[in-house]
């Protein structure tokens, strides 16, 4: 892990401590935040969320996200464009797929934090 890569997993670091990486054979990288908060409608206060950092970051974006699996929307709904049971790719992990998109990415001015950010807003919408 090096270049803009390592330097955003530490921005990331400064607002979720938990954040874990693994390199995959790939080369892409594996991150993990181990628990975010998740507003009121959803099946959990809060959840863990893990994302590909791919090879050819930042001009290759990154692209889906997965929560825990049994993470479900109140009264038991799944989630829209999500499924659960789908292993992350290059792991043996199974988590609640997120088919989630940056609609422009700009390597000169999106960051891993702004992918979280992508997240959180995703997570915010009860759907």
């Amino acid at each position: 892990m090096g270049g803009p890569a390592e330097v955003q997993i530490e921005d990331l670091r400064r607002r979720w401590p938990d954040v874990r990486t693994h390199t995959l054979p790939s080369g892409a990288i594996l991150v993990t935040i181990g628990s975010i908060s998740l507003p009121l409608g959803w099946s959990r206060a809060a959840t863990s969320i893990r994302f590909l950092v791919p090879t050819g970051y930042p001009f290759a974006a990154p692209d889906c996200f997965w929560a825990d699996n049994d993470l479900m929307l109140e009264g038991g709904r799944m989630p829209c464009n999500a499924g659960n049971n789908n292993i992350i790719p290059e792991t043996a992990q199974p988590g609640l797929w997120f088919s989630w998109h940056v609609q422009a990415w700009n390597p000169n001015r999106d960051t891993l934090s702004s992918w979280m950010n992508t997240i959180a807003d995703r997570l915010r919408r009860l759907q």
